[in-house]
């Protein structure tokens, strides 16, 4: 079904305002639901069928954030002209490589393609080309950017994404919920058609295809130092001694998630290494009294907790980990700099100046003109020369593109180039 009426222009009522486009509701594929594809002989034939179709490919994966230990893909969408829409179990057939070189050379269409290429890449899916319709939303101005919102403004289709938080994991999976996941790749082909469409009337086309071509090189993120410091209300511990049991609750919970298979979240909530790095419990008598330890699962394990916690009383002094957290070298937060580095606050209050100006002027979301944490960096520890050549430099060896150097370099040079009179504190 296709609202083709409603992409024309939108409805005027009696007085001759403008009303809100007509949106029509994607209830059903095109072609129905397919079977999911969970043996090797479906998988070849999904391989030889996308491989002869034509045109660029629609790709989507679900995972079970939430409920299970990591951001695997348990489903993996496709669509192509000529092969139609496959749904297939990676849990069942966790190498498909088959199927990424039956697309090499195919552009691949996704929606946020940094939240799906690092599953895809577990199971060998490597694109050759990318086209992001989140980014491209973005570049475009768009106020809202899921895709139901950026589906229903370039097709004039409502597409409900109601199952997008349910544990994908679960066998076999429901049909209502593998309508939903073919629904997500219906129209995805269409929805690149028309942006793609509206960056080059823009002049934009260059800057998507840098940013696209970003995403897909982008390496993995390195591993976080000390990630037990992610804790959620971690900052209501302020001496040694109790970080070291949020430490080894943190370090025992990540282990006993992983061996299960299941979110650490819901082995043992943050709220509850807080509170029992508050409390210091003695005894698993005195942890099961703390609220945050008297349900069912919490209780039956608290054996498992309270030894953590006796871990981490017992450590010595000289291995308890720092107040302060490890070293870094990011730039200390922005509203210090005034007092520790009055030009550099300068600098960053000009800055930001030149990214809203810019981000006005050409409908681009101020983050995507330039990361903040590379405006920062930049301002905090500039260049020797403030001309244009040295930090767009600065920028290129940050991590910019070429487009946003283009942009950007200029600008935060004339920016740079006003006197200093005064610091004003950024917020």
């Amino acid at each position: 079904m296709r609202a083709d009426d409603a992409q024309d222009g939108t409805a005027t009522g009696d007085g001759g305002a403008p009303e809100a486009p007509v949106v029509v509701p994607l209830t059903e594929p095109a072609d129905g639901i397919p079977p999911v594809v969970d043996t090797p002989e479906a998988l070849a034939a999904v391989v030889e069928a996308f491989g002869a179709g034509t045109g660029p490919v629609a790709v989507d994966a679900e995972r079970a954030s939430g409920y299970r230990y990591g951001q695997r893909s348990y489903l993996v969408q496709l669509r192509r002209e000529g092969a139609g829409t496959a749904l297939v179990d990676p849990a069942a057939l966790p190498d498909l490589s088959a199927l990424s070189d039956a697309l090499v050379g195919v552009e691949w269409v996704l929606h946020a393609a940094s939240q799906d290429l690092p599953g895809l890449l577990e199971q060998n899916m490597r694109p050759s080309r990318v086209f992001d319709t989140e980014l491209a939303a973005r570049l475009l101005g768009m106020e809202r950017v899921g895709l139901a919102a950026v589906v229903a403004d370039t097709l004039g289709l409502g597409l409900a994404k109601e199952h997008s938080a349910v544990d994908w994991s679960t066998r076999p999976l429901p049909t209502e919920w593998l309508r939903y996941a073919a629904l997500d790749v219906e129209v995805l082909v269409e929805v690149r058609q028309v942006l793609a469409e509206r960056l080059a009337v823009a002049g934009k086309a260059e800057w998507a295809a840098q940013e696209f071509e970003a995403v897909r090189t982008a390496p993995p993120p390195a591993p976080r130092v000390e990630p037990w410091r992610r804790v959620s209300g971690l900052h209501a511990i302020r001496d040694a001694r109790r970080l070291a049991v949020v430490r080894e609750l943190w370090t025992t919970r990540d282990r006993n998630a992983r061996q299960r298979d299941i979110s650490p979240g819901r082995v043992l909530p943050d709220a509850a290494i807080v509170a029992a790095a508050v409390a210091l419990p003695r005894s698993v008598a005195q942890l099961t009294a703390l609220p945050a330890f008297s349900g069912k699962g919490t209780r039956r394990r608290a054996p498992l907790w309270q030894a953590a916690i006796d871990a981490g009383l017992a450590l010595p002094d000289a291995e308890l980990p720092s107040v302060r957290g490890p070293k870094s070298d990011a730039p200390p937060p922005p509203r210090a700099w005034a007092d520790k580095e009055p030009a550099a606050a300068a600098r960053l209050t000009a800055a930001r100046d030149a990214v809203t100006a810019l981000s006005a002027e050409h409908s681009v979301p101020a983050e995507n003109l330039l990361q903040p944490d590379l405006l920062r960096r930049l301002c905090w520890s500039p260049p020797s020369a403030l001309d244009e050549g040295s930090i767009a430099a600065a920028l290129t060896a940050g991590g910019a593109r070429a487009w946003q150097v283009g942009l950007m370099a200029p600008a935060l040079a004339r920016a740079f180039a006003v006197p200093e009179d005064t610091a004003v504190t950024p917020e």
